[in-house]
């Protein structure tokens, strides 16, 4: 039988405006590059354009970066994503795109995924492509994008909104958060985790995790809740209370309670749910254990109480979740991603 020729990777295009910030600009080319399937093969290609013709691209920083493509490459892309940039000018100002910037935009195919890191949303939101939609930005300007564009149901207290077809995120970090969430829900949690593992960042924040806790780095001199969440993650499979994970930091359930929001973003409840789901997720990809089991192993009791788990974060069955991510014959199966092009219909 004949081999089948391997897949095409999914292109991301890279959008840069002038002012761009270059730790952003690098978020996608990090991720998305180093994503792999099980044979080492890259899956997602990654290149960056500008609006205007091959050729520097002015950074915030004392230095300029060369962009090897003009505008023509986003009628190739898959995905685009438009980083954050300092100089978005009339954009930032009026919410009204240049006509260079409308010009580019008008290039990208029905059915494209579009993504923003920080303030690249004030593109997506004055191309229209944000009215009705949930949205977030950097908090520190949640209320500009507001004012500007009304329309746009704005959430300041999250990392990232993942509205299907077009997701946004919060500034710098979070940025990682959501293209690492991308490489999630396009190939599952094992690829995933590798790209963080090898980025040497968490795996896994929730998009609706706080953007800003009031204590992120920790007075030296104040206890933390380190030791109970290292002590969790031990006995996942185990019944856990609140009470138990309080006393391996010998505090109180009110200061713990207090001190894990503080340092975390989310209840300890909460906490314990998203990492019994990254369990059940590892091991429905990894193994072949019933559901049952899993169900067991990452701490929900039942298969029942695991699959309204799933259904609740993920929008599908564990069933459903391991057709799709299951690796099999040394590749990776990634199932359809269904989405709705945004412009069509207009």
């Amino acid at each position: 039988m004949a081999r089948q020729p391997a897949a095409r990777p999914h292109r991301v295009v890279v959008l840069t405006l002038d002012g761009l910030l270059p730790f952003e600009l690098g978020i996608p080319h990090r991720i998305f590059g180093r994503a792999r399937d099980a044979r080492g093969r890259p899956l997602y290609e990654v290149v960056t354009c500008s609006v205007r013709p091959p050729g520097p691209v002015r950074t915030d920083a004392d230095f300029a970066v060369l962009v090897d493509h003009g505008p023509e490459v986003l009628a190739t892309a898959d995905t685009v994503v438009v980083p954050a940039s300092h100089d978005l000018g009339p954009v930032h100002r009026t919410g009204v795109l240049t006509d260079e910037l409308a010009a580019a935009l008008a290039r990208i195919r029905p059915g494209t995924r579009l993504a923003s890191i920080c303030t690249g949303v004030f593109v997506l939101a004055a191309a229209g492509l944000l009215d009705g939609r949930p949205a977030t930005t950097h908090w520190a300007e949640a209320e500009r994008l507001q004012r500007m564009f009304p329309r746009v149901k704005v959430d300041a207290n999250v990392l990232f909104v993942d509205d299907g077809d077009v997701l946004t995120s919060a500034g710098v970090a979070a940025g990682i958060d959501l293209c690492l969430h991308m490489v999630r829900r396009d190939h599952g949690a094992a690829v995933a985790n590798e790209v963080a593992r090898r980025t040497v960042v968490p795996p896994h924040r929730d998009g609706g995790q706080a953007q800003y806790i009031d204590r992120p780095v920790p007075d030296p001199q104040l206890a933390t809740t380190r030791t109970a969440r290292a002590w969790a993650l031990g006995r996942l499979h185990e019944p856990i209370r609140l009470r138990d994970m309080a006393a391996q930091e010998s505090m109180s359930v009110r200061t713990f309670t207090r001190r894990f929001r503080e340092e975390v973003g989310m209840s300890p409840g909460q906490w314990l749910t998203q990492q019994r789901v990254e369990r059940a997720r590892h091991l429905l990809e990894s193994t072949d254990l019933s559901v049952d089991r899993i169900a067991r192993d990452a701490g929900f009791g039942t298969a029942q109480s695991m699959r309204q788990h799933l259904q609740n974060v993920l929008g599908v069955t564990p069933t459903a979740y391991r057709r799709t991510f299951r690796r099999t014959g040394g590749d990776v199966r990634s199932g359809d991603q269904a989405t709705t092009g945004f412009w069509q219909g207009s």
